[in-house]
């Protein structure tokens, strides 16, 4: 079993880390069948090391019958053989640490496969020894589901089970039961999971859904949620989840204890989690719940960042300032883009430049950053045909909602063929055309390419410290120029985003500040042109004597 080559212990490696997201299946392909694997990701690993990179964080590769792609784990101890086996795995840790990459991998507690031996288990009867292990309940006298539940991929969260002759809860695919949190042994059996991956030397994990583990014991139906406050930052529009106020279906108190739990078992070998919050009425509230104090999860991201509506200067100051208001004491986890929602470069329609101002913008927040595969890059939401969908939530709700294939097609590492280097068979998903002149190879040979943009904005970050840990204050939006300061004890910056097309003026007298970031193209005086930032650093007494 891996323990060698782990990293120097540091608890507090997490704060203000840059999480380069890797999706599997998508990244690299070293078997020719068109998936990626862990191998592939141990032959790129050095790619995201030279991005500059603190850790990765690597979705699910468990073994699944992937009706969701890894989300739904029939079991949680192995590597299901399309990825490769826990010797690649242990392999990839070992070269991941060689390079000085922390590495995280995705836990998804919240549920399994209903192809798991404990749902099996479960579902053969009402006394068995795991029939408490799910959340089973009976039918309303009428036949009908317990409760008005929703599934976030449509329809009722219920499904009927004839062995038990009763329905069981899944908020996501019928596939994917909902383990039951309110039974101690499902609690243990979890934390069980999370110390075999510790013990094979993952650095920390990102906790899929964290908000929703447990449900409410006594399945009240939830209410429904007045039309002008439905939006579409966890489910498309289309879907009537959006109809529902999910008070009772996830982001029940009892979650905490169970957080105080992995926490302890997280500290145990000084590692750290990330939690995903999927709420879009209270995300960032929740956010703040579960990671104030130092016996919660470390780090969380809500959906604030990640949703349709334009990131304006405005919106930036209004988030930032609900944080401040919901979460001082917590810790965020920024990201513009994963593999759940559209990438942001077409999210928000945004040019080369615009690429640019908003990553420096991502790199100066104050919480730690998710990168995901691709975006160094620039890459656009591929269009990806109905025929070619793999992806259920799309082609359940196409044509107008068309999935989450179009961020998950293939990274494209070379112009050279149509598998753009990811494989040499037929990928799983095509590899969008426009995207291979966008390739890294071809990055690689521009010295003013937007992936060195980003080495070297990762690079600015690390020269800066206060970037990563410092406070924030004096959040601004002066029309579409956003500014605020980083301070901590040794260093005092002023970042100013001009967030439009349009020339613009640091809103601000900046006597007695340095202009900083020449090599990133940031202004060094007062004029801001279309989609360029500024970076000032405060001229201390002793500095401006020198």
């Amino acid at each position: 079993m891996a323990t060698m080559n782990s990293l120097p212990m540091d608890p507090d490696w997490w704060r203000g880390a840059v999480i380069y997201q890797i999706y599997p299946r998508s990244f690299q392909d070293s078997s020719g069948d068109g998936i990626g694997d862990l191998k592939g990701i141990i032959q790129r690993l050095d790619y995201v090391a030279k991005l500059g990179a603190d850790a990765i964080w690597i979705s699910p590769f468990f073994k699944s019958p992937m009706k969701d792609f890894g989300y739904d784990v029939s079991d949680y101890r192995d590597v299901d053989p399309m990825f490769g086996t826990l010797a690649d795995f242990d392999a990839l840790v070992a070269k991941a640490h060689g390079l000085g990459l922390r590495v995280m991998i995705d836990l998804v507690l919240s549920h399994t496969s209903d192809q798991h031996d404990w749902f099996k288990e479960s579902r053969q009867s009402l006394d068995n020894a795991k029939s408490n292990w799910f959340v089973w309940a009976d039918p309303k006298p009428d036949g009908t589901p317990p409760n008005n539940w929703l599934s976030i991929f449509g329809g009722p969260a219920w499904t009927w089970d004839s062995r038990r002759c009763q329905y069981y809860l899944h908020n996501f695919l019928s596939t994917q039961p909902d383990l039951n949190f309110h039974e101690p042994e499902v609690q243990e059996a979890l934390l069980d999971v999370a110390r075999f991956w510790l013990k094979r030397g993952v650095d920390g994990f990102r906790l899929d859904t964290i908000n929703f583990y447990f449900a409410d014991k006594e399945l009240r139906d939830n209410p429904a949620l007045p039309p002008e406050k439905r939006n579409d930052t966890i489910a498309p529009s289309v879907n009537p989840y959006n109809h529902q106020e999910h008070i009772y279906s996830k982001n029940q108190p009892e979650n905490i204890e169970f957080l105080r739990k992995f926490r302890s078992v997280l500290n145990e070998y000084g590692a750290a989690a990330v939690g995903e919050v999927g709420d879009a009425q209270r995300g960032l509230e929740i956010m703040g719940q579960y990671t104030r104090g130092d016996d919660l999860v470390q780090m969380c991201y809500a959906f604030e960042f990640l949703a349709n509506a334009p990131l304006t200067a405005a919106r930036v100051v209004e988030v930032l300032t609900q944080v401040d208001a919901v979460a001082s004491d917590g810790w965020p986890c920024w990201a513009f883009s994963n593999h759940d929602v559209v990438r942001h470069a077409t999210r928000w329609n945004l040019s080369p430049e615009a690429q640019r101002l908003f990553a420096l913008l991502l790199l100066s927040l104050r919480g730690s950053v998710c990168l995901y595969q691709g975006e160094e890059l620039g890459l656009q939401e591929a269009d990806v045909a109905f025929d070619d969908l793999q992806d259920p939530y799309g082609i359940e709700f196409w044509p107008e909602f068309k999935g989450r294939d179009g961020c998950r097609t293939p990274m494209v590492w070379e112009r050279t063929n149509q598998n753009a280097g990811f494989s040499q068979g037929k990928p799983w998903l095509p590899v969008a055309p426009e995207h291979l002149r966008q390739s890294v190879e071809d990055q690689e040979a521009v010295e003013e390419s937007l992936l060195a943009f980003y080495r070297a904005a990762l690079a600015f970050r690390k020269a800066h410290p206060v970037l990563a840990t410092g406070d924030h204050a004096n959040l601004r939006a002066t029309g579409n120029v956003l500014s605020f300061e980083r301070k901590s004890d040794d260093a005092h910056l002023l970042c100013v985003f001009n967030l439009s097309g349009e020339a613009a003026d640091v809103p601000m007298d900046v006597t007695g500040w340095e202009p900083l970031g020449n090599a990133l193209g940031l202004a060094q005086g007062n004029e801001l042109a279309p989609w360029q930032g500024a970076i000032f650093r405060r001229v201390t007494k002793e500095k401006s004597k020198g």
